[in-house]
C-alpha cells in the first residue's frame, strides 16, 4: 500500500534535482503525468492483487527452480536478471504488437521525459504483466523474500532512467541503464526508433542488436497528446481511430 508514495518521493526528489541539473530544457506536463499516475497506481492497487491471486490459484505449488537452497549473494542476482529480461521482452512485445503498443504509447507521447515519465503508463499495462511476465517468472524461479524485496528497491532505477538528467556512461553505457540510453529509446527521431529497450541491463539490447550508444539529447513524444482525463483512460481506443499520429509509424520498423 505504501508503493504509491514511496514511488511519488522518487519522482518528486528526482525532478527537483532536474531543475538544477538538467539535460535539457523543456516544459513537463504535470497534469497529464499525474492523471497517468493516478490511474496506473489504482490498477496497480486494486487490480492487480485480483489478477495475482487468481493467477497464483492456476498455478499454486509450481516453481522449476526454487532459489531457497542458494545463498543470497548468489540467489539474489539470478532472480534479478531473469526479472529484467522478462521486463526487456514484455518491452520489446509492447513494441511489436499493436494492441499492447496502443497502450504503451501513452507512455511514449510525453514530449518532455522526466521522471514524471517512469508513471505515465496506460492503466491496463500492469495487468497485462500481471497476466503474463509476472506469472512466467514465478513458474521458473520461487524467490525468498529478501530477493523480492530487493528486487523492488532495485525496481526504482526506472525513475532514474527517466529522468531528464546528463548522465551517460559512455564506452560502459551496455552495462547499466542511464537517463541517456533511455532518451534515445523515447526519441522522436525515426532514426532512433526500436532501441535501448533495457530496463536495466542494456547487455539484453546487446544480445538483441537493438543497442545503441547514446551521442546526443534528444527531442522526445509523438504527435498526438492526450489532454484531458478521457484521453488517459481511453488512450488505446484514440489510438486506434487516431492512426499516426498516436505513433502507429513506430511499430514494426527495423532497429
Amino acid at each position: 500500500m505504501l508503493l504509491p508514495f514511496y514511488s511519488l518521493a522518487a519522482v518528486l526528489l528526482l525532478s527537483a534535482v532536474e531543475l538544477l541539473w538538467p539535460a535539457r530544457q523543456q516544459r513537463v506536463d504535470w497534469r497529464v503525468n499525474a492523471m497517468a499516475m493516478v490511474f496506473y497506481f489504482a490498477s496497480t492497487l486494486l487490480l492487480l492483487p485480483l489478477v495475482s491471486l487468481a493467477v497464483g490459484h492456476l498455478t499454486q505449488g509450481f516453481s522449476a527452480f526454487s532459489l531457497r537452497g542458494l545463498p543470497f549473494w548468489l540467489a539474489a542476482p539470478i532472480y534479478i536478471l531473469a526479472a529484467d529480461f522478462t521486463e526487456f521482452a514484455f518491452h520489446r512485445a509492447q513494441h511489436a504488437v499493436p494492441v499492447l503498443w496502443r497502450m504503451h504509447a501513452l507512455h511514449h507521447s510525453d514530449r518532455a521525459v522526466s521522471a514524471s515519465t517512469a508513471y505515465r503508463h496506460y492503466w491496463l499495462d500492469i495487468v497485462a504483466k500481471g497476466l503474463t511476465i509476472y506469472p512466467l517468472l514465478g513458474l521458473i524461479f520461487e524467490p525468498t523474500a529478501p530477493i523480492l524485496a530487493l528486487n523492488l528497491v532495485i525496481s526504482f532505477w526506472h525513475v532514474v532512467a527517466h529522468a531528464n538528467l546528463p548522465v551517460d556512461f559512455g564506452r560502459w553505457s551496455w552495462v547499466l541503464n542511464s537517463p541517456a540510453y533511455h532518451r534515445r529509446h523515447h526519441s522522436a527521431d525515426p532514426a532512433h526508433y526500436n532501441q535501448n529497450f533495457a530496463g536495466l541491463f542494456p547487455i539484453f539490447d546487446v544480445l538483441a542488436g537493438s543497442y545503441r550508444r547514446p551521442d546526443s539529447v534528444p527531442a522526445t513524444g509523438l504527435p498526438a497528446q492526450p489532454r484531458s482525463v478521457g484521453d488517459v483512460a481511453l488512450w488505446p481506443i484514440r489510438a486506434a481511430v487516431g492512426g499516426q499520429g498516436y505513433g502507429d509509424t513506430v511499430l514494426n520498423r527495423s532497429a
